[in-house]
């Protein structure tokens, strides 16, 4: 796949006019308030594996509607102090899958904190644990157009909400240091990653990889690829609901999320990305508000972004914010 998007050195001025709804403030922080009357009931069981090095706790909170979502907790073996803390978003279909998925952080000495996503992890490679009871009218298949005719229905406001009492839940624990909490996330976890840097205000740091979630109005015009070509399937049919989708979307979009982060920020983007094109991925960025904010760029990369060099990045960057 050959770069199809704007040439980089238009991608760094690349700044979307976004109409953003007036209420946007508003209606987040009703949505979180009604969250937090329902008791977080974060809860922690030890699991058994041959992994002599990482001590795995299967967790349950209570995310949005008092709805039960499942994750891990995954820390060094030993842990007696508290310890820095990653909470991570995963990509898009894919679920919590199996502990020894996640080692990483834990190798590197901190808790990792995994959250698993409603309603998914059944069409990727890792299995998801957490229904979404919530219903829908009649949406295109996959999980970007499920109630997307009122924001207040809409799927993804039960997952950033989720995705927000994720954090309190990792905070919970008490081998966990609160006030030295990051979160990352790769897509659809980078997408939940810039929404929960724009919500929760004292995170340490936030690393999206090649989010998803961003610059819906360009997403769904400039690529054919899913999920965003969901929204152009939904209104293929529905072709009087484009002013409707479009302002339900405006309350989502990562660009909003990022003009209020101000966390220390790693993104990356691949320029033959045609998942998450890179010209959405660069409006987030160039939106996000932090000083101190960088951005990898990988030329030759689609959706997989940098992979394995990414997460080295985050290695040699995530500690010293993580650490401070």
């Amino acid at each position: 796949m050959a770069q199809t998007d704007l040439p980089l050195d238009q991608l760094r001025a690349y700044r979307p006019s976004l109409p953003e709804p007036e209420d946007f403030d508003a209606f987040w922080e009703k949505t979180l308030a009604a969250a937090a009357e329902h008791e977080l009931a974060a809860r922690f069981e030890p699991v058994e594996l041959p992994l002599p090095g990482v001590e795995v706790l299967d967790v349950s909170f209570a995310g949005y509607g008092g709805h039960t979502v499942k994750g891990w907790l995954v820390l060094p073996a030993g842990t007696r102090e508290p310890l820095p803390a990653v909470v991570e978003y995963i990509g898009y279909n894919g679920g919590r899958g199996l502990p020894h998925m996640h080692l990483l952080w834990a190798a590197a000495g901190f808790a990792h904190f995994v959250m698993d996503t409603r309603g998914q992890g059944s069409g990727g490679l890792a299995e998801g644990a957490t229904p979404d009871p919530v219903g829908s009218d009649p949406a295109f298949p996959g999980y970007l157009t499920r109630g997307i005719g009122d924001p207040h229905d809409y799927y993804y406001r039960r997952v950033y909400t989720d995705a927000v009492r994720a954090v309190s839940a990792a905070r919970a624990h008490p081998l966990v240091d609160s006030a030295r909490v990051a979160a990352l996330g790769t897509s659809q976890g980078g997408g939940l990653t810039l929404a929960v840097g724009g919500l929760v205000p004292d995170l340490v740091a936030i690393a999206p990889d090649v989010p998803f979630l961003c610059d819906f109005p360009r997403a769904a015009t400039l690529t054919d690829r899913l999920p965003y070509r969901e929204i152009g399937q939904f209104l293929k049919a529905r072709r009087a609901d484009r002013e409707t989708v479009f302002r339900t979307l405006s309350y989502f979009d990562g660009v909003h999320f990022a003009a209020r982060g101000r966390a220390p920020a790693l993104f990356s983007t691949g320029l033959e990305d045609m998942t998450c094109p890179p010209s959405t991925v660069f409006a987030a960025f160039n939106a996000y508000a932090g000083e101190d904010k960088t951005i990898e760029v990988y030329p030759f990369n689609d959706h997989e972004g940098g992979g394995p060099y990414q997460q080295l990045a985050q290695l040699h960057w995530l500690p010293g914010k993580l650490r401070t």
